[in-house]
């Protein structure tokens, strides 16, 4: 079943550019140009991915993220004039799955829209597919790869597709320190090219989820190398 791709930006001439690219890569799509117009496309729909413009009047993307996220996983991928690397870095931080700065090629936007996909199962609610081990435990940490849950301390911890490919790489190998481009692999394809920074943001994200539900140690830092998981006790 082709993936439904909701496309927001307040630029006519942009939206009509990432229309025809996911079209012609057999995807559907939606259209908002606006934040309000998204939101209500979003909750009405429900599409298996969102490419979400930052700049836009009123209600900019980075709100309209926030707002999904308070009910939601669905993927999104940010698209933004904004080349500023703080930029990108909320944009992660506050739930994004990845960020493309204009100007772009279709050919890259249209790639790591099916990234994103393959992360998530044909529902489109951003659970990524089952694994042939369905159950990872470490401490008080807990993630199932079949039905994408993970629970720390007895509580349900939401995760995006990207945090929990990254967390499930990291429970599969304890005891191994992943370097960044290790992680990157596992989180967006060996052939996508991400910023150290990216990785560095969706740590911090998953650390925060984890330490409000009591659980401080899920991810360790290991200078100069990368990251192994902690003890999650």
């Amino acid at each position: 079943m082709a993936k439904t791709i909701l496309v927001v930006d307040d630029d006519p001439h942009i939206r009509d550019v990432v229309i025809f690219a996911l079209e012609k890569a057999g995807m559907k799509t939606l259209s908002a140009s606006n934040g309000t117009e998204a939101l209500s496309c979003a909750a009405a729909k429900k599409p298996d991915l969102i490419v979400l413009d930052i700049s836009m009047p009123e209600l900019d993307g980075l709100d309209v993220c926030r707002q999904i996220r308070k009910t939601s996983d669905m993927p999104v991928l940010f698209l933004s004039s904004r080349d500023e690397e703080i930029d990108k870095i909320i944009g992660l931080e506050i739930g994004g799955d990845d960020y493309v700065t204009k100007p772009f090629s279709p050919r890259e936007l249209v790639a790591r829209v099916n990234v994103i996909l393959k992360r998530t199962i044909s529902s489109g609610t951003g659970k990524t597919a089952a694994d042939s081990t369905q159950q990872f435990t470490r401490g008080a940490l807990s993630l199932n790869t079949q039905n994408y849950t993970a629970t720390a301390k007895d509580s349900d911890i939401a995760l995006t597709a990207t945090e929990f490919q990254l967390l499930a790489a990291l429970l599969k190998h304890p005891e191994k320190i992943f370097t960044r481009d290790e992680l990157m692999d596992h989180a967006y394809g060996v052939n996508m090219t991400v910023s150290d920074r990216t990785i560095d943001s969706h740590i911090r994200r998953i650390r925060k989820k984890f330490s409000a539900a009591g659980l401080m140690d899920v991810i360790t830092t290991s200078h100069g190398i990368g990251y192994k998981l902690g003890t999650c006790l």
